[in-house]
C-alpha cells in the first residue's frame, strides 16, 4: 500500500475525521482527551489512531508520562495537490458555479 492509498484509508472513517477535527481544533491533545469526545472504548480510539499514525496524518511526541497526538496536515494537502487542485480549474469552477445557480432557481 502506499502513502496515498494509507492517507484515503484513513480518511474514509468518519470517526477518524473526526479526530482530525478534534486535533485540528486544538493541536497536542492525549488519548484520554480524544476519547472524552467518542462513544467509544479506549481501544477502539487507539487503533483509529494507529490508523491516522501509518498515514502520517498524526504525529505523537512523548511529554513525561503522557503521549501527545499532534495533527500533520502535509499529506492531506499533497492529495489535495495531486488529486483535487487539478478539478477546480476556471472550468471546474464555472460548471459549478452554474449548477448552484441552477438549482437555487
Amino acid at each position: 500500500m502506499d502513502d496515498d492509498d494509507r492517507v484515503f484509508r484513513a480518511l474514509a472513517d468518519p470517526t477518524r475525521r473526526f479526530l482530525l477535527d478534534l486535533l485540528f481544533a486544538r493541536d497536542g491533545r492525549t488519548l484520554t482527551e480524544l476519547e472524552s469526545e467518542l462513544e467509544m472504548t479506549r481501544f477502539g480510539v487507539m487503533k483509529h489512531l494507529r490508523v491516522l499514525e501509518e498515514a502520517n496524518l498524526v504525529v505523537t511526541r512523548r511529554n513525561g508520562r503522557e503521549k501527545l497526538h499532534f495533527l500533520n496536515p502535509v499529506p492531506i494537502r499533497q492529495i489535495h495537490d495531486r488529486w483535487i487542485d487539478k478539478f477546480t480549474s476556471d472550468n471546474a469552477g464555472a460548471l459549478l458555479e452554474l449548477k448552484h445557480e441552477l438549482e437555487d432557481s
